[in-house]
């Protein structure tokens, strides 16, 4: 019997139209003759699936079934495709948990936390994760900006604190460039973490479960043609990503194991894309990445290649996995 497969995609972020192209390549590459794959759109306004011909059929939410010409069909599995929120903050992991549907990304505390990058910062930093210097200032707050930046220093990066894909975030080179930068962040979240300029390498590290192991892939270089890693960069070819990274086998080992501790540590499951900064040779964590994206440009796809792992692979494992 073939299982039916949900892909999961879109969702409530400014993510949502890297999520329907992910999800998109997710539905290209299954192998129909393993699974009965089903495009699932999930928007604040409505939860549909779209078949071939884009008619959409309405997602009952008590048991995440869909109705399609009088027959309800129920879903083995969830690919999760979904950036941001729902997706990647815990929320559509916690649905899913509570119905007992597998789905292929990490629990819903870990994607809570990882989603929250002061959370993860400060749960990993017990452990030996370095990171850069951060100050944190929520929406209302007072600003005392010569205290951030006493605490962090200029240049430094003023990001939406659980937000995605490089939105809300701006280089502040000078103390009279803080509130419009804030005011950008805030766009995004209520949350604003405000973190110290890491001069040197940036590095993106894929770890998946493959096949029961915890796999490190190969580690990609980024080389922003921009002031740095924005959303530009990132989804308008406005960067050069090189894996392998062109960084000597010790730092590479280094980081290698800084990921797959920060995996470990978290207890995570699925994907996930952690970013590294090198200072004075040692990896300092950025952020961790949950449902990072999934197309054929993206970082992650492009390390499981070098890895001799094809995409129908790499998306048919994290099924396997989630069914086990």
């Amino acid at each position: 019997m073939k299982k039916n497969i949900a892909i999961i995609m879109g969702g409530y972020s400014s993510e949502y139209e890297i999520s329907l192209k992910s999800g998109q390549v997710v539905y290209e590459s299954l192998d129909k003759t393993k699974y009965n794959a089903y495009r699932i759109h999930i928007f604040k306004n409505k939860w549909v699936f779209v078949n071939d011909f884009e008619e959409e059929f309405s997602i009952n939410k008590n048991d995440f079934s869909v109705n399609v010409n009088e027959t309800k069909i129920k879903f083995d599995c969830v690919f999760n495709a979904i950036h941001g929120s729902p997706g990647e903050d815990g929320f559509m992991q916690g649905y899913f948990e509570l119905l007992n549907i597998p789905h292929t990304s990490c629990g819903m505390y870990q994607a809570a936390l990882t989603f929250n990058k002061r959370d993860c910062l400060s749960t990993l930093k017990p452990y030996g994760i370095k990171t850069a210097e951060s100050y944190f200032v929520n929406f209302g707050d007072e600003i005392n900006e010569d205290a951030i930046i006493e605490k962090v220093g200029l240049p430094c990066f003023v990001k939406a604190n659980r937000a995605g894909s490089s939105f809300g975030i701006t280089k502040v080179y000078k103390k009279e460039e803080l509130p419009s930068a804030l005011d950008v962040a805030f766009k995004e979240d209520d949350e604003v973490i405000i973190e110290s300029f890491l001069d040197g390498v940036e590095v993106s590290v894929g770890v998946i479960t493959y096949k029961g192991d915890v796999t490190v892939l190969p580690i990609t270089e980024i080389v922003s043609e921009n002031d740095f890693f924005d959303y530009k960069a990132k989804y308008l070819g406005e960067s050069q990503e090189i894996t392998p990274a062109r960084i000597d086998k010790e730092l590479a080992e280094n980081v290698k194991r800084t990921a797959k501790k920060v995996y470990e540590i978290l207890k995570l499951k699925g994907f996930s894309r952690s970013e590294y900064i090198f200072k004075n040779g040692e990896p300092h964590l950025l952020e961790v990445n949950t449902v990072p994206g999934l197309t054929k440009a993206s970082i992650l796809p492009q390390q499981a290649e070098k890895a001799g792992i094809s995409m129908s692979d790499l998306f048919e494992n994290a099924i396997e996995e989630a069914l086990k």
